[in-house]
């Protein structure tokens, strides 16, 4: 073997410009493969850092009648389900808060939850300080959980920690134990955890027990019981539920059970799995480019074969041989390809970096076993049939087939054509599949969002619950405050919100028409809903259609008041003015609370650009208690800057007008409209680029494969081309001839991959926008496209070998 691997390495040594080709191309490949299975890892493989994780499961609720999945579930619905349910060790419930700290100079807004008493025990979560939650502190008591990263950056690694006291929204509260380090929960960045869930800030305790829906449940299954099993209770558990809890609002919603890793990272599978085809197709692409530099090698190299075979040397040894010369190539491969896997992954962080839970990706054992295995693999499928075939040759056989050159046998021919153009139909499926996903993102980044996103500021605050208790503390407040924005310099137009399109706070509630028949409150669809103050639609840019905007005369004493969507006032009025008209919407005493349609907007598209809502409503802020609202400035444009730069430097100003109302409130998730936009796009440009960089490689890849090969032809075949120039051939007839038999697999590839990408396309369908998948003009682009680089590819040495000169080739000869 040692014998074997010197040889190797002296071959491949003597031959430098093959070895560079060869171990480059298959670089890419390996080195795209272990990026994206990298990715793959961190999101559908790497254990999740619980005890035993598989055993978690999310439970939901479901209305399927109302095409509404995945729920939170309420407060009597938990309690019903803990109490009731025989499958899980037990169930834990959360709630995502944002808790404002004080004491640490300027307040700041942390990441937190309310979790019940058992929550870290069911997650499998151990501390490493302290204690956990206490059943009797679930309720009432002000004892806190912090994070191992809140306890170094903010605490300073403080060695007495526990028993410190923390002030979150004005309230002190006492720190009990601290988590080890990278233990994470399934809620994302958290540093703080307290208890008290079954309280909403702004919500009365008795509205909460008819079937508010805002706790994550999860469970943990018991030994030996089957998710399966588990979700058949369940169904049984939501019936009786309902059959207990009729007036419930949510008692009509099945009950469904999601495993933890499927709920974390299930929106992610579809995209992944179409980059795990394209860089399988780099990879094959990579592989038939240098099995066919091998063959023609092994080809070149046939005298050398049956030298050694008449001296005596076996074929399994011959075989053996050039193995492990292609072993070699694929192992530097490799080890290459982690250098550009290593690369890659600074730009997978860059472009994931506008997910909603960018992914950690690393290169950790297991992948580097993976790119093990790949390369192995590689290698021995790409040097297995042409060391077979180099190695089938006999003395006769090259005295034969030899001649004055090292032509290929025919089936070696078909071999090599038959890779040239599986190369190119990949190449084809993954141009096709990155043209439609261009043009489908090129669709939605110019889809009009119903709003001007151009010189908008935006940002958060949360008012602490101890010191504005009522909707009328809030909204005294929030009205100050968005009178004094109006007046801060450089502001057209300022307002408040609670859900700001596109930023994915979305809240949804039970709606009716008031008069006619009315179903009752649980069988009633959800609709978007927001609160805004008077001028939030001449911020935005969103045109009324008609009646008017809320006034300071919408008190939370007054007439309850709604603005409704052209969409929601075809659905609901269809051929009716709405104006005038009362929809009971919420829960409050049981039925709803009645409400005047006073005006009708242009349609938003508020929760994503690929999404049109059927229905959504507007209500005053004045009439509604919300401890968490969204501000929004449209800026004067700056003469010298047409873009967003504006509205960025207008932070400190916001600080500024925050200060001088309230010291202890601090300001939040700054930012321009136009960067929200951006970011909203971010999982399809996240796609669309890789998928785009692969196409190319792709592309880049066959162009290489077919310039090779079709040179090396060139080369082995010199001397019958110095023939045909002597006996007359012009150098037309030489180029005619290369581009011919270098064009020929190509044509045939290029109608495979029609055939395949006409397949393919169906299972990018279900990511495409306003594009469709068998779009003409895209494949005909691509197709074209192609056909181009592989014309320009055989070109090149179809040129070099229609100048050769006669005499110096059969001199060569």
């Amino acid at each position: 073997m040692l014998t074997d691997l010197r040889h190797a390495l002296r071959s491949l040594a003597k031959s430098p410009d093959f070895t560079a080709v060869a171990v480059l191309t298959l670089a890419v490949g390996i080195g795209a493969n272990t990026a994206i299975f990298s990715l793959i890892d961190s999101l559908l493989l790497r254990s999740l850092p619980f005890a035993e994780p598989d055993r978690l499961l999310r439970v939901y609720g479901d209305a399927p009648e109302r095409q509404l999945s995945q729920l939170n579930l309420s407060v009597p619905k938990f309690q019903h389900l803990r109490d009731h349910q025989t499958v899980f060790s037990s169930l834990a419930a959360h709630t995502g808060a944002a808790f404002t700290l004080t004491g640490f100079g300027d307040p700041v807004q942390i990441p937190g939850q309310h979790v019940t008493a058992n929550y870290f025990d069911v997650m499998g979560v151990h501390l490493a300080q302290g204690r956990m939650f206490r059943s009797d502190e679930e309720d009432a008591a002000p004892v806190a959980i912090v994070s191992d990263g809140f306890w170094r950056t903010r605490l300073a690694a403080d060695p007495a920690v526990l028993g410190r006291t923390l002030q979150l929204d004005g309230e002190p509260v006492t720190i009990i134990g601290v988590l080890p380090p990278l233990s994470t929960v399934d809620v994302g960045p958290t540093d703080v955890w307290t208890t008290r869930p079954f309280e909403l800030a702004g919500v009365a305790r008795e509205l909460l027990q008819r079937g508010v829906s805002y706790l994550r449940v999860i469970g943990r299954l018991k030994p030996g019981v089957t998710p399966e099993a588990a979700a058949a209770e369940f169904k049984l558990l939501g019936e009786s539920y309902r059959a207990t809890y009729p007036d419930k609002a949510d008692a009509t919603w099945q009950v469904s059970l999601l495993a933890l890793r499927e709920d974390l990272f299930g929106s992610y599978r579809p995209a992944l799995l179409t980059l795990l085809g394209a860089v399988g197709f780099v990879l094959l692409i990579a592989c038939s480019n240098v099995a066919n530099l091998l063959l023609v090698r092994f080809t070149g190299r046939r005298r050398e074969i049956a030298i050694r075979a008449a001296l005596g040397a076996t074929r399994s040894r011959l075989v053996r041989l050039f193995l492990t010369e292609s072993l070699v190539v694929s192992l530097l491969a490799g080890g290459l390809g982690v250098l550009i896997a290593l690369w890659s992954l600074q730009l997978l962080t860059q472009l994931g970096a506008a997910l909603p839970a960018p992914p950690a990706v690393e290169l950790n054992l297991p992948v580097l076993a993976f790119t093990l295995v790949l390369s192995f693999a590689s290698g021995a499928l790409l040097g297995l049939y042409p060391a077979l075939q180099a190695s089938r040759s006999g003395v006769a056989e090259v005295l034969k087939e030899g001649g004055r050159g090292n032509t290929a046998s025919r089936a070696q021919n078909r071999f090599r054509a038959l890779l040239l153009g599986g190369q190119v139909a990949l190449s084809l499926a993954l141009l096709v599949a990155a043209g439609l996903l261009l043009a489908s993102f090129a669709r939605l980044s110019r889809q009009p969002a119903g709003f001007d996103p151009r010189h908008l500021f935006t940002a958060a605050i949360n008012v602490p619950p101890t010191r504005y208790a009522d909707a009328q503390h809030q909204w005294d407040f929030y009205n100050q405050l968005a009178e004094n924005l109006r007046h801060a310099p450089g502001v057209q137009q300022a307002a408040l919100v609670n859900g700001l399109p596109l930023t994915g706070n979305n809240s949804r509630a039970p709606y009716a028409r008031a008069d006619g028949e009315v179903a009752p409150l649980n069988r009633r669809p959800l609709g978007l809903t927001r609160s805004v103050t008077p001028g939030y639609f001449a911020t935005l840019g969103v045109p009324f259609v008609a009646g008017r905007d809320f006034t300071l005369r919408d008190r939370a004493d007054a007439p309850q008041t709604v603005i409704i969507s052209a969409a929601t006032a075809k659905r609901l009025f269809p051929g009716e003015d709405p104006l005038g008209h009362r929809l009971l919407m919420g829960s409050n005493n049981g039925t709803g609370l009645a409400m005047e349609i006073v005006g009708v907007v242009g349609d938003v598209r508020s929760a994503s650009l690929a999404q049109e809502n059927n229905v959504e409503f507007y209500r005053p802020l004045s009439q509604r208690g919300n401890t968490f609202v969204q501000l929004v400035v449209r800026l004067a444009a700056a003469p010298q800057n047409a873009g967003t730069a504006d509205a960025a430097i207008f932070t400190p100003t916001a600080r500024t007008v925050l200060r001088d109302l309230d010291t202890a409130i601090p300001l939040t998730q700054p930012a321009t409209m136009d960067a929200i936009f951006d970011d909203s796009l971010g999982q399809q440009r996240l796609l669309l680029s890789l998928l785009a960089i692969f196409a190319s490689l792709a592309v880049a890849l066959a162009a290489v494969g077919i310039y090779s090969v079709v040179a090396f032809m060139v080369g082995q075949r010199t001397g019958e081309i110095g023939v045909r120039l002597a006996l007359g051939a012009t150098p037309a007839d030489i180029r005619t001839l290369v581009l011919g038999q270098g064009m020929k697999p190509v044509l045939l590839g290029l109608a495979a991959g029609l055939a395949a990408t006409l397949a393919l396309a169906r299972l990018l369908a279900a990511q495409l926008y306003g594009v469709a998948s068998y779009d003409p003009f895209t494949l005909g682009a691509a197709t074209t496209g192609l056909a181009l680089v592989a014309l320009l590819a055989c070109w090149l040495p179809a040129r070099r070998a229609a100048r050769i000169d006669p005499m110096i080739a059969l001199r060569a000869e």
